[in-house]
Parts: structure tokens; sequence; C-alpha cells
């Protein structure tokens, strides 16, 4: 089995991307609900993942040799269905249906009722713990395949984060790499007023982590960061991601009140002919 998504134009991720960005904000109208800000400012990472740097096959998405992606901020559902659907894991069309019963999309993602999700995922803090496991058993089982787990910078004020830190560090997961959506805001307001985290890097490093900080919208940088967590031996790996909650469109850049509250009509029309898509 050989993944079909491995392509390194820059051009390619970021128009893969922006097309991800459209189906968010058009979902998340169609809902009337879910979360926008974190969404959207993850979708670059996503994208570099998906069409980039991890081994999948939406014909085949229990095949062995693939990297696992955990979407620890689950909250972000719509980024992952985006990438999955763009992806072939599933007809655009079923974008439509976010949020509605019995929909296999549901508002944190699913992995009985979809395919190409992991694990299920939506309470925060527990993503990385489930992530080392999954590295823990590939290891057992002589796998070359990685994992990815996403984080959002609010979710890493829970202590579970840090025993999972700690954890990875011990065991020399070297085939596990965090990336961490750092876009400064979460629900109530600010990270830094709610529960300061600074200072991140350091904190990773003094848990046993190599660490990397980059611009995270600038798909250049993800890929080369990508490409060096592989070559980090003996420690598992985060990607500090300086992220704008809300990126691509204008009136929910920087606003943690777009954390949890999808476009209305009105501003989907605004999004969409901010990130160049052709109406509803």
């Amino acid at each position: 089995m050989q993944t079909i998504f491995n392509s390194r134009d820059i051009g390619y991720l970021e128009e893969m991307a922006r097309q991800m960005r459209i189906e968010i904000v058009k979902m998340l109208e169609k809902s009337g609900s879910g979360h926008t800000g974190g969404s959207l400012s993850a979708a670059d990472i996503v994208s570099a993942l998906y069409f980039y740097k991890m081994k999948h096959s939406p014909d085949a998405p229990g095949w062995p040799g693939r990297d696992r992606f955990v979407l620890s901020k689950g909250h972000a559902a719509p980024v992952l269905y985006a990438a999955l659907a763009l992806s072939g894991y599933m007809d655009r069309s079923l974008l439509c249906s976010l949020r509605k019963i019995d929909c296999p999309l549901q508002g944190h993602p699913s992995s009985k009722m979809l395919k190409g999700v992991e694990v299920s995922t939506g309470s925060l803090g527990q993503g990385l713990s489930i992530a080392n496991g999954m590295a823990l058993g590939l290891r057992l089982d002589k796998s070359s395949s990685r994992v990815y787990c996403l984080l959002g910078d609010g979710e890493i004020q829970e202590g579970q984060v840090w025993e999972a830190a700690m954890s990875a560090a011990h065991y020399k997961l070297d085939n596990l790499c965090a990336i961490l959506d750092f876009n400064g805001l979460q629900i109530d307001g600010r990270v830094r007023d709610v529960m300061n985290i600074e200072p991140v890097e350091d904190k990773w490093k003094a848990f046993g982590w190599h660490t990397m900080q980059i611009d995270g919208h600038n798909m250049q940088a993800i890929a080369d960061a990508l490409d060096s967590a592989e070559r980090v031996k003996d420690k598992p790996c985060i990607i500090i991601a300086k992220t704008i909650k809300g990126k691509g469109v204008s009136i929910f850049e920087g606003k943690a009140e777009y954390h949890g509250v999808a476009p209305s009509g009105a501003e989907l029309d605004i999004a969409i002919k901010e990130l160049g898509g052709n109406g509803k």
C-alpha cells in the first residue's frame, strides 16, 4: 500500500488549506453551531499533515502502515472533516450534515461513526496520552509509522497533558510528534489571562522534549519542521506553531468570541469572498 499524498509543493498545500477553510465556514454556517476560530487557525497545519507528511490512504483507512493523527483539541472537528473530505475519505456533500443527529460528523470526532478518524476526542487533555499509547504500540510492532497529535494552547492548561509529556519523554517516543496550535485565545479570553502557560518552550524542554517554534501559517516552515521532527532520535518532538485564531477571515481573526460560535449567513458571505470561494 502506497500513500497517495506526499506533495512538497508549497503552493498546492496552501491551496488545500484555503479550500479547507472554505469548507469549514460553510459547514459551520449550515450547522448553526460549532467552533470557528480554532478550526481556521489549524488549517495550514492539518493541510501539511494530510497532503504532505502523513502516510495514509482513504481507500484503506485501517492500513497498518499508515501514520496516525490524534486531534486532541476535538472541538476543532471541522478542520479534520474538511481534510478527510478533500483527501477522499468521504464525499464533500456530507460536510453539510455537521452536527446533525445520527450524522457521522458529530461536534467532536467519533471513530465509531466516520472512517479516517483514529480516535474519538473532545475531552480536552486526553489526546496526548492516547497518542503515547499509539506510539508505544507501533514501537512494539516494530512499525515505522508515526503519530501526530494536535493540541490547543488552552488545552495544555490540563494537568494530564503534562503527565503524558513526562511519560513520552521517559519512554523516548521519537515516533511521536505533537503540534501546539498556539493562537493565544480560548473560550474565556486570552490564554495568558485564564491560566498563563508561558514559558511554553521552556516547559516542554524541561519535560525532555525536542522543541521547535514556527509560524503556524507559513507552509514552508510547517513542512520543514515536520521533516526535522522525523530526524529527532530518542525523544519526542513538539512543534510550537504560533497561529491566529480565525485565520483567513478578517472578521474572525484574533477574536475569542468566535471560539465556539458559527458564522451567520452574512458573515459567511464575507468569509467566502475573502477566502476566494464561489458562494454558498
